[in-house]
């Protein structure tokens, strides 16, 4: 059987055992059911398999496995096994008891999985429905993970990033039905890609992610490395969406990732010698124009991360790119950022910030990407790439790239092609111009644009109107009158056959 195959088999047991929570509760609160459950799945079928595995090297002798074990990524005791659930599946308080299961996974795992599981409560009557209702539902979801294709044994599936994949799957799949509510925790496989691409992350970087979701966008920058040797750091403020990225980051084998919960802009929790950590890489895609982030702190901010000016109360994004910026390495840190195409050119406070930025030499290059890419944000987005490593206040040129017409349309959203990936990141990289596409901006055009930088007023892509020959119009009007002058003497003599006078 192929990969594919197996991640099909694996997704569609994954995805039907979505159907128990339809119309039950909103699709983004059931993916925390879901995902839990296929993490226990995931952590007891490991298990499993290394269970078997030092069974047969150590002949049964149980001290010698016991101690093997006890030196795996984690400790599953016998009695919190997605085996253990599925044989109490007909308990009255199945809720609670895979919710004790839960927690004492936690026990087993504190360095790990610390209150990663607090944020979800199998035995939810708001949520889950009344006792009867909510018994079934579970015993549902319990036997569609039993069935045999979701096997996530290393020996099925060793050497593939199954879990992980099924993970993204998901989210996706979530995120579809979730509507605007999904842009709090995924970005689209894709727009990550592409912003990991064009950050390009290297052996030995640290990675950071200051509103990093379910995690995706980490993910996809780690994967660009093409080593193990990297770290990753991350800040998420929903409970239950750091609860996701924790998980994720397990299921991807990054278990070393440090992500926090709490609130970026008011209290920063990635800082170290009362200083914010530093980074070689810093990527996000923050909430679009938040409302409320946190002005009423901003000028006193001990991390001064808002010399450049304090944003608008009501649009956050100035706010997120500066804590950004802050936390880039000096003289070599790369910051990616999604944000909406308002950042480019409203004025007022956030003009200023942008122009400090720009007359800092920070800002290397603006990719406008294809409308409706985003679940439930049909408003196209724009790239943000800064690098630190320019030499300060030189004064040096901004790439543009125009990428907006170039996607795979869809039924609910439109999606880049890998072709339109390999496109962007390969003009982007090369700094190559290509008519209607791209753009090398000089720091005074910038400037002539009054730091403007709407990506019309840089790549032209009006395409003009063919020209019209007159002459030839001319001619194609007499022919057609003429030929309509012998139209209507055929008409007239059809009516006087009929005794009608024309």
């Amino acid at each position: 059987m192929s990969d594919q195959q197996i991640k099909d088999e694996i997704f569609n047991v994954v995805w039907s055992a979505c159907d128990t929570f339809r119309g039950v509760i909103d699709p983004s609160g059931y993916k925390d059911y879901i995902l839990t459950m296929l993490f226990v799945k995931y952590l007891s079928d490991v298990r499993k398999s290394k269970v078997a595995e030092y069974t047969e090297k150590y002949k049964d002798d149980q001290t010698r496995i016991d101690r093997a074990m006890a030196r795996e990524r984690f400790t599953v005791p016998e009695d919190c096994t997605f085996e253990h659930l599925y044989a109490h599946r007909d308990d009255s308080d199945i809720g609670q008891v895979i919710n004790t299961v839960l927690e004492k996974i936690e026990d087993a795992n504190k360095a790990k999985l610390h209150n990663v599981f607090r944020n979800i409560d199998f035995n939810s009557e708001s949520n889950l429905g009344k006792t009867r209702q909510r018994n079934q539902r579970l015993k549902t979801v319990l036997e569609d993970f039993a069935n045999k294709n979701l096997d996530l044994r290393p020996e099925r599936v060793g050497h593939m990033d199954i879990v992980g994949d099924v993970y993204e799957y998901l989210i996706g799949r979530f995120a579809a039905q979730a509507g605007k509510k999904a842009g709090e925790f995924y970005t689209p496989a894709e727009v990550s890609e592409t912003l990991a691409r064009l950050v390009a992350p290297q052996d030995g970087d640290r990675i950071c992610d200051p509103s990093c979701g379910s995690g995706s966008l980490l993910i996809k920058a780690s994967k660009q490395v093409g080593t193990k040797d990297f770290s990753l750091f991350g800040q998420e403020m929903n409970g239950s969406t750091w609860a996701l990225c924790k998980m994720n980051m397990f299921l991807h084998e990054v278990d070393a990732a440090r992500i926090e919960w709490e609130d970026t802009i008011r209290h920063p929790q990635l800082v170290e010698n009362d200083a914010l950590m530093k980074f070689d890489v810093v990527i996000a895609n923050p909430p679009f124009s938040l409302d409320k982030w946190g002005q009423e702190m901003a000028a006193g901010d001990q991390y001064d991360r808002f010399h450049a000016g304090i944003p608008p109360k009501s649009k956050g994004d100035w706010a997120f790119i500066s804590h950004m910026i802050a936390t880039a390495l000096e003289s070599k840190g790369r910051v990616g950022v999604v944000v909406p195409h308002g950042v480019l050119f409203r004025g007022g406070q956030e003009g200023k910030i942008r122009q400090h930025m720009i007359e800092q030499n920070y800002l290397a290059g603006v990719v406008g990407l294809p409308s409706n890419l985003f679940y439930g944000a049909g408003i196209p987005a724009a790239l943000v790439i800064f690098d630190k490593s320019r030499p300060a206040g030189a004064k040096e040129d901004v790439f543009f790239i125009d990428a907006s017409r170039e996607f795979e349309q869809g039924t609910n959203q439109n999606r880049l092609r890998p072709q339109d990936m390999d496109k962007i990141v390969e003009t982007f990289r090369t700094r190559t111009v290509i008519d209607k596409y791209s753009h090398l901006a000089s720091f005074e055009e910038i400037e002539e644009n009054d730091f403007n930088l709407n990506i019309p007023r840089y790549v032209d892509t009006f395409e003009p109107e063919p020209e019209i020959d007159m002459e030839e119009v001319q001619k194609d009007i007499v022919r057609i009158n003429k030929d309509l002058a012998k139209v209507e003497a055929k008409v007239d003599s059809y009516l006087e056959e009929l005794g009608f006078k024309s």
